[in-house]
């Protein structure tokens, strides 16, 4: 049905295998390519692209009728672009019939008088007229000339004989389709390389941890702990260390605090002066230096083994303390690779402490909980130490023998949820493709055995846009994706899978995620 399609009309224009497009038709110029097929076509000028196309008249919907049903098909800039410009020009035109744009070449009607008396004016005018300022003259020409490959000559017609007949036909090859047909632009979706360079940057920046001590989680309440009495250093009051501290002062521990950003440390410590069971269990400083000295065992839990090791040997570190560390316990939460590990290991027993690697497995939600999984390797003794604050922070706490092995089997699981939420967020952006509803597929997803709430929860993320809320910084699971390919170089243990997702998540960086939630990967696949 073509709803008495005409020229001028503002439409929704849809190529095969793509989305609804806002669109007008136009009339065709004199260099318009020739429409191919029986069916009937409309010459359509896209929005946002502002490139042209034949289409069949029933992939053509009035805009006005299918606004609600197309608005929220496509999320891409260029989209939402090609949105505004068409809202913007029905505004101009309700305030001006007339109003036009230098876009289209719509035919404009003329007297009868007027084309008969300046009919030898014109003729005049074309025979005088070079032939490059028709050109200028003619948008649709110069549009073609730009999307279009260079002309070749015509192939000479071919002879051949009609065995039948016995007569002969001359019939000439038809020229091979180029390879750089605008096909894609014409859809609206053209110019890829310069939407990407153009596409804006993030403006909602990143939610940062709220550090709110009187929210204990209900979990904490239903655990039997009983507070060590020796005294906690923590370092690092990122995403997972702000509830891994909230947990650790409410079950009451003891506890030393530095961060980079002073302020943090001072929140805390000003919120548990103002409750009277928590009272003098904050205290804060200046230095990992001095965490150490004046505490009993001290956990450092950092975004990186960079910024772990400066922590530990780098200006003010904590081995800055003295000769020897007294039978001081430290323990390494940070995400880092077995060697480092190593390497920390040597460092603090060198001095006379112990080390413990303490990797946790969760994100920001399962930190403020205290349902956080913690893999343990090393000093045994140092572990049963620090029962009462594995209790605080998670659901259970297991010890699996020598340094290396807790970093090595976190770093495994991390490349797991790694692959899988690539995976996951291919296929909600193929479903987008399709037009099936991301909601009908998460809803679909979660009935299945494939639901979880690792991907559950990241789908929701997806479907909601929701990537500011950072429950894993997108910067920080590609780092354990490279530290896992790392491993894997030294073992010569091929993972094709994990390097293909590795570089999605780079490039997804690269796009100006840096700092929000893994989840965003998605924004990679769907672009």
């Amino acid at each position: 049905m073509d709803f008495g399609l005409k020229v001028g009309d503002l439409v929704w224009a849809k190529m095969v295998s793509f989305s609804p497009w806002p669109a007008r038709i136009v009339q065709p110029g004199p260099s318009t390519p020739k429409k191919t097929g029986r069916k009937e076509c409309q010459w359509v000028y896209f929005f946002g692209s502002k490139n042209y196309a034949w289409i069949e008249n029933n992939n053509i919907k009035p805009y006005a009728d299918f606004k609600e049903k197309f608005y929220d098909c496509n999320n891409t800039a260029l989209f939402k672009k090609a949105i505004s410009e068409i809202e913007e020009f029905i505004s101009k035109l309700a305030e001006d019939p007339n109003y036009e744009l230098p876009n289209f070449d719509l035919p404009v009607p003329t007297s009868s008088s007027t084309t008969t008396n300046n009919t030898s004016t014109t003729s005049s005018k074309k025979s005088k007229t070079p032939s490059k300022e028709k050109e200028k003259e003619d948008p649709d020409k110069k549009f073609n000339k730009l999307i279009s490959p260079k002309k070749t000559k015509k192939a000479a017609p071919v002879k051949r004989e009609n065995s039948d007949a016995g007569s002969t036909r001359s019939s000439a090859r038809a020229p091979k389709r180029s390879r750089t047909s605008p096909r894609l632009e014409e859809n609206g979706i053209g110019d890829l390389g310069t939407e990407i360079l153009n596409r804006p940057s993030i403006l909602d920046a990143p939610e940062s941890p709220t550090l709110n001590l009187n929210s204990i989680s209900e979990l904490l309440n239903t655990k039997d702990i009983l507070a060590s009495k020796l005294t906690f250093g923590f370092i690092g009051l990122g995403t997972i260390g702000s509830g891994i501290v909230k947990n650790l002062i409410n079950s009451g521990h003891k506890v030393n605090l530095f961060n980079r950003t002073m302020k943090k440390c001072e929140d805390f410590k000003a919120q548990a002066e103002n409750d009277v069971n928590k009272a003098g269990l904050v205290n804060t400083y200046i230095a990992p230096c001095d965490v150490m000295q004046n505490s009993d065992i001290t956990f450092n839990c950092v975004s990186d083994p960079y910024n772990a090791k400066e922590n530990l040997v780098g200006n003010c570190g904590i081995t800055k303390v003295g000769d020897s560390f007294h039978g001081k316990g430290y323990v390494e939460m940070t995400s880092i690779d077995p060697q480092s590990s190593k390497d920390m290991c040597e460092i603090i027993k060198s001095k006379g402490g112990r080390y413990l690697e303490a990797q946790v497995q969760g994100s920001k939600n399962e930190a403020d909980e205290g349902s956080l999984v913690v893999l343990t390797a090393g000093d045994k003794s140092l572990f049963v130490d620090c029962q009462s604050c594995f209790k605080a922070m998670g659901k259970t706490a297991f010890f699996l023998g020598d340094v290396g092995y807790a970093t090595k089997t976190n770093l495994i699981l991390q490349l797991m949820k790694g692959v899988a939420l690539v995976g996951m967020a291919e296929g909600l952006a193929l479903a987008d493709r399709c037009g099936i509803s991301s909601k009908d597929v998460l809803n679909i997803f979660n009935l299945t055995n494939l639901a979880c709430g690792y991907l559950s929860n990241k789908a929701e993320l997806i479907v909601k846009k929701e990537f500011k809320h950072v429950e894993q910084a997108i910067k920080h699971m590609q780092k354990d994706m490279q530290l896992a390919l790392d491993l894997s170089d030294q073992l010569k243990q091929p993972l094709l899978m994990t390097s293909t997702a590795n570089e999605v998540y780079k490039h997804a960086r690269r796009l100006g995620y840096d700092e929000h939630d893994a989840a965003c990967v998605y924004m990679r696949t769907r672009h």
